[in-house]
């Protein structure tokens, strides 16, 4: 029987490991978490040219083996062979940015100290070529002693060869490599810059694009102004352009609905249908446009280039509130969701740090709670302008999403000087070129990520809408009583209104707050749902949810349930991914606690405010 041979992709970040493994793998991948610890595990099947299977690691960007973090002392135990459980790699692939050769061939000479079977990956030689910069991949194979293989992974160049090159790499290990590269660090980078100088072929002194770009948007004064600008057009957008696909959606749903009504007689199965897969996963469905648009701008952020220059450019914020830059990938990645920001945060290197951040996550507002407050202003504030392409409700969104990051900033800093106590930790980051997104990888993106949001409407938000629904139609209601009133669920109500009726909220509300533990899109379908079995009419209980809440709230109790959601507590799987990130129920306990409290003070401040100015 032959052994399995094993390659581990191994390099700086912003290398292009992650686009040459899809290159490699493509869809034969599996992502799971290294066995005791909370980092991404990604392997996948690579062929070799003569059909041989290999295990292909992606392992975490790594500056140093030297840790100054979880994910780079994953990369060293796994490439050294100390890491329980895991083999080790027969093969090392080291990636290199070739536009940025110098800073790389400091890390590459720590691998190659291993004396391990090595092939380097030259990747992004196209960008290297469009900034002037011409290398020799073989004088540089030569310094090296390995083989070199020039690669641009997005577009499949090389990849062949590497495959070839992987193969013979077993014969390419040199006995003497312990001797010959090990050298300090001082001496790695003095090294590094001759191996640069000697495979330049040419380098252009122009003045490149990016760079003029970089002189604006890195620019302290005009790049905050163009970020938070670009967030204000994101969030027009969201209601702008989505808007006619959620109306479709939602005509969709009431059409069914409709259609269901007319096709079944009176009963429980045509209510289940109605009141509760319809009316509630159908409410929450119909903001899939949203959250597209939402992740469409994230993603082009992202493959652009943009977004570690946003990190950048907020390193300044954060210093001020005793974080780094380092926690703004975290926070900005916890707009999609906290669950993977917090687990992003495990590439910052200060505890400290890292547990503030992952404190205040769960105050940037998810795409989780996009359909509470589409559904929510939709219903109670007008389609107005309020100046030239400035929409009111896209106003009222912004101003949600900065009173969240507003109060994280706050939490943070009364953290930092108080439990998280602890000087602020430095920032050093390697910017990536600017690259035109590829159509098909956004493409990919989007519906990986509508996929999830279809999945949880139909499992957790499914099942969550029918376990109210049940809790709200049973008991039946006597003739002439509301179906709330004699539901368990209505007792449910009953218990937690005393707690919010200060604030502003109604039973409804209150109720509505429950199922939304689960996750925070249920809110939606929960109001929808209870509307519906609780309505008398069945041309009423049609409506969508939209228009009851516009019927039946107050602005001042709108905008209270609002307020609530900026600060209330994520859903279940973030507290405990939060318990997992910190090996422990103590600070997702503080964390659930400070939130509560938050959501509570900020609600009710809004309701109080709001009455008292006679909205």
């Amino acid at each position: 029987m032959t052994r399995k041979l094993t390659a581990a992709l191994v390099g700086n970040p912003n290398s292009g490991k992650s686009a040459l493994f899809n290159a490699l793998t493509g869809a034969r991948q599996k992502i799971a978490n290294y066995a005791g610890v909370t980092v991404e595990r990604k392997a996948g099947r690579l062929a070799l040219p003569s059909g041989e299977p290999v295990e292909l690691l992606d392992l975490p960007g790594s500056y140093s083996f030297d840790a100054a973090s979880p994910d780079e002392a994953v990369t060293r135990d796994v490439v050294k062979g100390t890491f329980e459980g895991e083999a080790v790699p027969d093969v090392l692939v080291i990636v290199i940015d070739a536009a940025n050769l110098e800073q790389h061939l400091v890390f590459a000479q720590e691998v190659l100290e291993l004396g391990r079977p090595t092939v380097v990956a030259l990747n992004m030689v196209d960008l290297a070529e469009r900034d002037g910069l011409t290398l020799d991949p073989a004088a540089l194979s030569e310094a090296l002693g390995v083989p070199v293989i020039p690669t641009v992974a997005v577009r499949r160049r090389g990849i062949e060869e590497l495959r070839a090159a992987i193969a013979e790499a077993e014969t390419h290990a040199h006995e003497d490599a312990h001797t010959r590269w090990h050298l300090t660090l001082p001496e790695r980078r003095l090294s590094a810059k001759h191996m640069t100088r000697g495979a330049t072929l040419s380098k252009s002194t122009r003045h490149t694009i990016e760079n003029g770009v970089d002189k604006i948007l890195l620019n302290p004064w005009i790049g905050p102004v163009v970020l938070f600008g670009l967030l204000f057009v994101i969030f027009q957008a969201v209601f702008a352009w989505a808007t006619p696909f959620a109306d479709a959606l939602e005509g969709g749903v009431g059409a069914m609905s409709e259609g269901v009504i007319s096709a079944m007689g009176p009963g429980l199965a045509r209510d289940f249908l109605t009141e509760g897969v319809l009316a509630g996963v159908g409410s929450v469905v119909v903001f899939l446009p949203q959250i597209v648009i939402l992740f469409a701008f994230i993603l082009v952020m992202e493959a652009s280039g943009y977004m570690a220059r946003a990190a950048f450019l907020m390193d300044r914020l954060m210093a001020g509130v005793g974080l780094s830059g380092k926690s703004f990938i975290p926070l900005l990645s916890s707009f999609a969701c906290a669950i993977p920001g917090i687990m992003a945060t495990r590439s910052i290197s200060d505890p400290k740090d890292r547990l503030t951040t992952i404190l205040i996550a769960p105050l940037m507002t998810c795409s989780a709670r996009l359909p509470v407050y589409a559904v929510i202003i939709a219903a109670v504030i007008p389609q107005t302008t309020v100046g030239p392409g400035v929409g009111l409700q896209g106003l009222v969104l912004f101003a949600l999403y900065v009173a969240g990051i507003v109060g994280a900033m706050v939490v943070a800093l009364v953290l930092r000087s108080t439990v998280t106590k602890g000087a602020a930790s430095g920032f050093i980051m390697e910017l990536p070129r600017y690259q035109i997104p590829l159509i098909r990888d956004l493409a990919i993106g989007l519906w990986q990520r509508a996929w999830v949001f279809l999945r949880r409407a139909g499992t957790i938000i499914f099942m969550a809408t029918i376990a109210l629904w049940v809790l709200l139609s049973f008991p039946q209601a006597e003739p002439g009583e509301s179906q709330l009133d004699a539901s368990y669920a209505g007792a449910v109500a009953d218990t937690l209104h005393p707690i919010l009726e200060p604030v502003g909220f109604n039973r409804e509300m209150s109720l509505a707050l429950v199922p939304a533990i689960a996750a925070r899109e249920v809110a939606v379908s929960a109001l929808a749902t209870t509307y519906a079995v609780d309505a008398e009419d069945e041309e009423v209980a049609a409506q969508g949810v939209t228009e009851k809440i516009a019927a039946l709230w107050s602005l001042p109790t709108a905008l209270a349930f609002l307020a609530w959601f900026v600060f209330a507590p994520q859903c279940l799987s973030t507290i405990a991914v939060a318990r997992r990130e910190t090996n422990g129920w103590k600070w997702p306990t503080v964390m659930v606690i400070y939130l509560f409290a938050l959501a509570w003070i900020a609600a009710g401040a809004t309701y109080w405010v709001a009455v008292s100015l006679g909205l």
